[in-house]
Order: C-alpha cells, then sequence, then structure tokens
C-alpha cells in the first residue's frame, strides 16, 4: 500500500473509533437530559462509525508496531445541544475536508480498496450530518427529536431513517443488511 494512502486509512481509523465512543457519551448523556431519541440517533450513528473504522483497520491488517495518528476530534461533553454541534462541526469536517481529500489521494495512488472504505464513509457522513442538524434543531426548540426508525448498514454504514430499502444505496447490499434502531 502506498504511504500516504496507509497514513490516511490510520488517520480515518482512528477519527472513526473516537467518533464511536464519543457517540455513545453523548447518547448517555441526551439519555439523563430527557432526549431518548436523540440518544438512539447518538446511538445508531455509533454503529455506522464502527463499521467505518473496521473498514479501515482491515485495511491496515499488515501493520506491525505502533503508530501516531491525527484524528481532529472534536471534544466534549457538554449539554445536549453543544454535543450535537460537535458532531454537526466533526462530520462537516470529514465532508468537506477529510474524505474528499483522502479518497482523491486514493483514487490517485491506485488503492482501489482504501478509495472505497474512504468513500463508503464520505457518503455516510453526509446523512450524519443532517440527522444531527434535524436533532440539534429540535433540542434547541426544548423537544426531543421526532425520528422513525433509524436504519445502519451493517456492510457499509450507510444510515437512514424509515424503512430499510431493498438495496443499500452506497454498497447494494440487500435489505437483511440493515440494522433497525427503534
Amino acid at each position: 500500500m502506498m504511504q500516504t494512502t496507509e497514513e490516511n486509512l490510520k488517520n480515518a481509523f482512528a477519527g472513526e473509533c473516537q467518533a464511536r465512543v464519543r457517540y455513545l457519551i453523548f447518547a448517555d448523556v441526551a439519555r439523563r437530559e430527557g432526549f431518548p431519541n436523540v440518544a438512539r440517533l447518538f446511538t445508531a450513528i455509533s454503529e455506522a462509525e464502527q463499521i467505518h473504522a473496521n473498514h479501515h483497520y482491515r485495511l491496515l491488517g499488515g501493520l506491525n508496531g505502533g503508530f501516531t495518528t491525527v484524528a481532529k476530534g472534536t471534544f466534549g461533553p457538554g449539554e445536549t445541544s453543544k454535543n450535537l454541534s460537535l458532531c454537526i462541526m466533526g462530520e462537516t469536517y470529514e465532508i468537506e475536508e477529510m474524505y474528499p481529500a483522502f479518497r482523491a489521494v486514493a483514487e490517485l495512488q491506485g488503492e482501489r480498496a482504501a478509495f472505497t472504505s474512504f468513500d463508503w464513509a464520505y457518503q455516510t457522513e453526509k446523512v450524519h450530518a443532517e440527522l444531527y442538524k434535524k436533532a440539534k434543531k429540535a433540542v434547541d426548540a426544548g423537544k426531543d427529536v421526532e425520528l422513525g426508525t433509524i436504519q445502519i448498514c451493517q456492510v457499509c454504514g450507510y444510515t437512514l431513517e424509515g424503512e430499510a430499502p431493498d438495496k443499500c444505496p452506497v454498497c447494494r447490499a440487500g435489505r437483511e443488511a440493515f440494522k433497525a434502531f427503534q
């Protein structure tokens, strides 16, 4: 694997791992503050972040020894509105800067599997940002967010609200690949 793509995978892995744990912490805060649907959203999206981390990690399977990463993680926690703001900032960074750059480098270096891993995460993070914006608007109005079932594709991490589609729009996995968070 080319060195720059390898470094990008390491950093993406670290970022997704941090997001996974951070979102679980934020879910606990939301639950305590009386926002069960926001807590469910954090929990569901943490699952998608785990799937992204798993993909990145598997591609790094041949590495030995330690390494340093730059994950650009946001920190808190605070109250739920602040936590949602941190999530929106983090997802926006991934959408506007991190994953477009990582995808471009992987494509330039001919690293098809890394490109796919980055692309699946990129496509998903766009949905996460919108769901977090919806939740923040509700919380800032003093309400829990109204959400239907949240579906997570267990193959690529794609996230959606509502019924699972016949085929994942990102990886093309069948409906049975989706896990529901109700």
